[in-house]
């Protein structure tokens, strides 16, 4: 059975730093390139992180480059996402994902003073 556990979300003050953790059961989680997500109320959902199989190669696009950190532990069968720098338009609910498997639950970061 395929599962995802997500971790780490909360409140956070702007330009304050958050990790998200998405432990993963179910599947070869090395055989998979891994995303993460986020669905700000009343807009489209957002790719903000890719990680390919082995962890060599991470894109973002150009709103969290910079800022967010993609990485993965086959070991472990998790992924994470380091955010920093966080900005009230970060708020969001954030889910880690993987093509042709499925998703989390998501999990809620919430950026404000």
């Amino acid at each position: 059975q395929v599962q995802f556990m997500e971790s780490g979300g909360g409140l956070v003050q702007p330009g304050g730093s958050l990790g998200l953790s998405c432990v993963a059961s179910g599947f070869s989680f090395s055989s998979y390139a891994i995303n993460w997500y986020r669905q700000a109320p009343g807009k489209e959902r957002e790719l903000v992180a890719t990680i390919t199989r082995a962890g060599d190669n991470t894109i973002y696009p150009a709103s969290v480059h910079g800022r967010f950190t993609i990485s993965r532990d086959n070991v472990k069968d998790t992924a994470y996402l380091q955010m920093r720098n966080l900005k009230p338009e970060d708020t969001a609910v954030y889910y880690c994902d993987v093509p042709q498997i499925g998703r989390g639950h998501g999990i809620p970061v919430t950026v404000s003073s």
